[in-house]
C-alpha cells in the first residue's frame, strides 16, 4: 500500500509541476497579445492582467509541487563532506536531487515572479525586454518535477538501504 501512496504522491507532484509549466508558457502567450512597441533592447508595453493572473497561479502551483515533493522525500539529513563521503550512493543521489530541486525551485520562482511582476502595474510601462521569463520559467517547472520524482525513488531507495542494511 505504501508502494501505491508513493506513486500517487509521485503523480502529483509531476501533475502539479506539468500544470505550473503550462500554465506559465499561457501567462506568456497573453503577455504577447498585448500592445508593445519594442526598440533594440527596449520595450514600451502595456500589461496583462490575465497573464499576471496565470503567472502568479504558476507560482504557485511550482511552490505547492515543491513542498509536497519535500515532504515525501523525507529528511535524509547530511550534515559534513565526511557524512557525505561515507554515504550509500543512493543516498549521495537523493542529497543531490534535493540540491537541485531547491536550485530549480529559486531560479523557476525568480523567473516566474519577475515576469507576473512585469504585468502588475496599472500603466504601460518602459524599460528593458522582459521577454520569455515566464515561459523559462514554465520550463523550469517541468525540469523541477523531474528531479522531484529522481529525489524520491532515490530517497526511498536510502531509505529501504539503510533499514535493511543493503
Amino acid at each position: 500500500m505504501v508502494k501505491v501512496g508513493g506513486v500517487l504522491a509521485c503523480l502529483l507532484v509531476v501533475a502539479l509541476d506539468i500544470a505550473a509549466g503550462i500554465i506559465a508558457i499561457q501567462a506568456e502567450v497573453e503577455q504577447n497579445k498585448e500592445k508593445h512597441l519594442r526598440l533594440w533592447i527596449f520595450e514600451c508595453r502595456d500589461p496583462s492582467p490575465e497573464a499576471f493572473k496565470l503567472g502568479l497561479g504558476a507560482a504557485g502551483l511550482l511552490v505547492l509541487a515543491h513542498i509536497i515533493a519535500n515532504l515525501i522525500g523525507g529528511c535524509m539529513c547530511i550534515c559534513s563532506q565526511d557524512d557525505f563521503q561515507n554515504a550509500s550512493p543512493n543516498r549521495q543521489l537523493s542529497m543531490a536531487c534535493l540540491v537541485f530541486t531547491w536550485i530549480i525551485l529559486a531560479v523557476g520562482l525568480s523567473l516566474l515572479v519577475v515576469g507576473t511582476l512585469s504585468n502588475n502595474k496599472s500603466k504601460g510601462s518602459c524599460g528593458f525586454t522582459h521577454h520569455h521569463f515566464l515561459s523559462i520559467g514554465g520550463i523550469s517547472c517541468f525540469v523541477h518535477g523531474l528531479f522531484c520524482i529522481a529525489y524520491y525513488v532515490s530517497a526511498t531507495a536510502a531509505s529501504h538501504d539503510q533499514k535493511y542494511g543493503a
